[in-house]
C-alpha cells in the first residue's frame, strides 16, 4: 500500500470482546488507541486510560465569568454610566441584578459546555482516517473495533498486527490508511496471521 498508515484495527462481535481485548493492550504498553462502539460500554473508557472530563472545570468557570459580567453590565450601567434616583434606590441595588445575573450565567455556562466539548473532541471534523476502512460502516450498526494508532510509541506494524491477531481466533487486521485507499488497494487492507488461540493471549477477567 502506498499511502501512509494511520494504525491497525480489529473488528469485534461482542462488547466482551472488545472490552478484554482492550484491558490486553492497556497491559501491553499502548496508549494511544481508541475503541469504536455502537452503543455505550461499561468500563471500556478505563480500559482505554481517558481521564475525567474537563467540561464540568469549564462550565463552573463560564458560569463565574458569566455571573460577573452580567452583575458588571447592570452595575456600570445604574451606578456609572446613567445612575438614576429612584425612590431612594442605592446605586448598586444587587438584589435587583440576580435575575439578570442568573440568565447571563446559564447561558454563558451552556456556550462554554457546548464549545468545550467541540474543542476538547477535536470537532469539526468532517473526515477521520477510520472512515477509509470499509467494514467501520457497522461501527454504529452491530459492530465494535479497536484501533491502534501509528504515533503510539511501542506501535510497530508487524508486531502490533500479531499482537491484535492473537486477541480472537482467526482474527483480519485492518489497515487504517491515512488517505482513501484506491480499488487495488482494499484488498492490502486486510492482514490475515493465524494464531493458535486468544486464551494466551487476552487475560481472563
Amino acid at each position: 500500500m502506498t499511502t501512509a498508515v494511520w494504525g491497525l484495527m480489529l473488528e469485534f462481535a461482542t462488547p466482551a470482546e472488545l472490552l478484554a481485548a482492550t484491558r490486553a493492550a492497556n497491559q501491553a504498553g499502548y496508549r494511544r488507541m481508541d475503541a469504536y462502539t455502537p452503543y455505550h460500554v461499561e468500563g471500556l473508557a478505563a480500559e482505554l486510560g481517558m481521564r475525567r472530563s474537563r467540561i464540568p472545570s469549564i462550565v463552573l468557570i463560564g458560569g463565574l465569568v458569566g455571573a460577573a459580567v452580567g452583575f458588571w453590565m447592570q452595575y456600570y450601567t445604574m451606578a456609572i454610566d446613567y445612575p438614576f434616583n429612584a425612590g431612594g434606590r442605592p446605586p448598586n441595588s444587587w438584589p435587583a441584578f440576580v435575575p439578570i445575573m442568573f440568565e447571563v450565567t446559564i447561558l454563558v455556562a451552556a456556550l462554554s459546555a457546548f464549545l468545550g466539548m467541540l474543542f476538547l473532541n477535536g470537532l469539526p471534523q468532517p473526515h477521520h482516517p477510520v472512515f477509509n476502512v470499509p467494514q467501520f460502516i457497522r461501527a454504529s450498526q452491530d459492530r465494535f473495533f479497536l484501533c491502534i494508532e501509528a504515533s503510539d510509541p511501542q506501535f510497530n506494524l508487524t508486531q502490533t498486527a500479531q499482537f491484535l491477531a492473537g486477541l480472537v481466533s482467526d482474527a483480519k487486521v485492518l489497515l487504517v490508511p491515512e488517505s482513501e485507499p484506491t480499488e487495488a488497494e482494499l484488498p492490502e487492507m486486510v492482514i490475515e496471521i493465524q494464531t493458535p488461540t486468544k486464551k494466551d493471549q487476552v487475560p481472563q477477567g
